[in-house]
């Protein structure tokens, strides 16, 4: 099996701890973190790799120069979920699209979306800490604020960097808990440290919950049940269900035009990139 895995850069530790143990050949594309914030630049960006990946760009091989026919993908994965409707409307002419069916990245680290939904049930106002999301990203914490009131500052003048602080840390409010998920990967003991800090400045609690990496193990060897993995068929694109499923594979709706019209400009601009 040869797969193209297409995924947020939050994941790339445990992409690779996953991808080493699978059988098949993977050929992966990380894109930017906090794509997520705007629904249809991720949808933009993802379709256009897609797009790329089914047709192929010509490789040369290292030492003769020749050219060599494109990978053919048994299947592209995308390291997504439902990621605030971005992934709505994807589609694939020639090869199936699998994703994790969950809301948010969340799940593929908890490893169950009903895993997700018990902890959210029990626990109010969560932000959630990784490895990834840790390295990726400027968590909520002392750091952020530093380098946010600094950049506050230069732009704007001191008292304008308070105001504006303090409207940052009024949205902070509505959180209660710095929630570490735990891979047990080589950075998990300062990943631990450094969320705990992050707990201990906003006045929330800490908690940690242990991952789960059996999902991303499935899904990168192909292990697809119904239950945990949605496999669109060619042709057709990724719907909303709006219940427990979360998502459903939806041929000739109106989605499938969009996304393809959305994705044409982009993928120009990919290429070109």
């Amino acid at each position: 099996m040869r797969f193209a895995f297409i995924g947020c850069e939050v994941l790339f530790r445990e992409f690779c701890l996953a991808a080493a143990r699978s059988r098949a050949v993977i050929d992966p594309v990380m894109l930017p973190q906090g794509l997520h914030n705007t629904p249809d630049d991720l949808r933009a960006r993802v379709q256009a790799e897609i797009t790329r990946l089914e047709g192929g760009l010509e490789h040369v091989e290292y030492e003769s120069r020749a050219v060599v026919a494109p990978p053919q993908y048994d299947a592209i994965l995308l390291g997504y979920a439902l990621c605030s409707n971005g992934v709505v409307g994807l589609t694939a002419r020639s090869v199936p699209l699998v994703i994790p069916r969950g809301h948010d990245c969340v799940t593929l680290l908890l490893g169950s979306k009903e895993k997700y939904r018990e902890y959210f049930d029990t626990h109010r106002g969560i932000y959630w800490y990784s490895s990834g999301w840790i390295e990726r990203t400027l968590q909520p914490g002392r750091e952020r604020w530093e380098r946010s009131y600094a950049y506050y500052a230069e732009q704007y003048g001191e008292e304008n960097a308070d105001y504006l602080m303090e409207m940052e840390q009024h949205w902070f409010t509505e959180y209660q808990w710095a929630t570490y998920i735990n891979w047990n990967l080589p950075t998990a003991e300062s990943d631990r440290r450094y969320t705990r800090e992050c707990a201990e400045f906003l006045n929330w609690q800490y908690d940690e919950v242990q991952g789960d990496p059996q999902l991303m193990y499935d899904f990168l060897d192909g292990q697809w049940d119904d239950e945990r993995f949605l496999v669109a068929p060619p042709g057709a694109c990724i719907e909303p269900t709006h219940d427990p499923t979360i998502m459903t594979a939806c041929a000739g709706c109106a989605c499938h035009g969009a996304a393809q019209v959305s994705a044409g400009e982009e993928e120009a601009s990919v290429l070109r990139r």
